[in-house]
């Protein structure tokens, strides 16, 4: 059996998902890998798999981009339903229906 080394003790995981949660931008992933020695990349990468983390919206010439799955979640929480077929949809199509809620 193949011997390994945690790279997160359960003291650094718990402060991850709390800072995390209460701030979950890119600024908290910042700070976190200054604080625990760790890169961003295996920072991000723990969150993950802690299936915890949100990833930011990347910005475009004239704004952000909006996801599919960011509508869907949209249109979820204002029927407090879950549809996870929804997702296949057109963008447009989930834009507009958004946009009549």
């Amino acid at each position: 059996m193949k011997d390994f080394t945690k790279n997160y003790t359960d003291e650094m995981v718990a402060k991850m998902v709390a800072d995390y949660k209460v701030e979950p931008t890119r600024a908290t992933v910042d700070n976190l890998a200054q604080e625990l020695g760790k890169t961003k990349k295996s920072i991000i990468a723990k969150l993950v798999t802690l299936g915890i983390y949100q990833s930011q919206a990347k910005p475009k010439a004239k704004g952000f981009i909006v996801r599919k799955g960011d509508l869907v979640k949209d249109i979820e929480s204002h029927f407090g339903l879950t549809m996870p077929s929804l997702v296949k949809a057109t963008k447009d199509d989930l834009q507009s229906l958004l946009d009549h809620l």
